[in-house]
C-alpha cells in the first residue's frame, strides 16, 4: 500500500517538560521526557534544542520507519500555560519544532484536547 501522508498524521501533546506523541491512525501513543527540562517559568517551550531533541526521540519511537520518506503532518498542542492564548512568538515556537522534526504541515491547536477524528480533520484542513 502507498502512504499518502495522511496516515502520517502525529498528534503531540506538550506539558511542562513533557510530550505525549500518538501516531494516527496506529494509535500508538509515546511519552517523551526530556533529560534537562525544556520549560521555563514563564514559556513553556523556553529551551527550544532541548524540546526539539525531545520531539525528535519521541518520533523515533513510534512504528513508522519512513518518516523520512513521507513527512508526517502534526498537530501541535499546548496543555499548559495558554490561559490567555498564545503570542505569535509562542505559535511560531511550535511550528517550528514541527518543521525542524520533518513535518510536512503543521496545525497548532490551543483548546480541549482532540479526538483522534478531529486531529484527523485538522491535518486534512492543513
Amino acid at each position: 500500500m502507498i502512504s499518502t501522508g495522511l496516515d502520517q498524521a502525529v498528534y503531540v501533546k506538550i506539558y511542562a517538560n513533557r510530550m505525549e506523541l500518538k501516531h494516527l491512525p496506529s494509535g500508538k501513543t509515546v511519552t517523551e521526557i526530556p533529560a534537562q527540562p525544556f520549560t521555563t517559568a514563564r514559556l513553556l517551550v523556553g529551551q527550544f534544542a532541548l524540546a526539539q531533541t525531545t520531539l525528535a526521540k519521541g518520533l523515533r519511537r513510534l512504528p513508522q520507519r519512513s518518516w523520512w520518506l513521507i513527512k508526517p503532518r502534526m498537530v501541535m498542542h499546548p496543555m499548559e500555560k495558554t490561559e490567555q492564548g498564545l503570542s505569535e512568538v509562542e505559535e511560531r515556537v511550535f511550528k517550528e519544532l514541527a518543521d525542524v522534526a520533518g513535518a510536512r504541515k503543521t496545525v497548532v491547536w490551543v483548546g480541549s484536547e482532540l479526538t483522534d477524528r478531529e486531529v484527523m480533520a485538522a491535518v486534512q484542513r492543513a
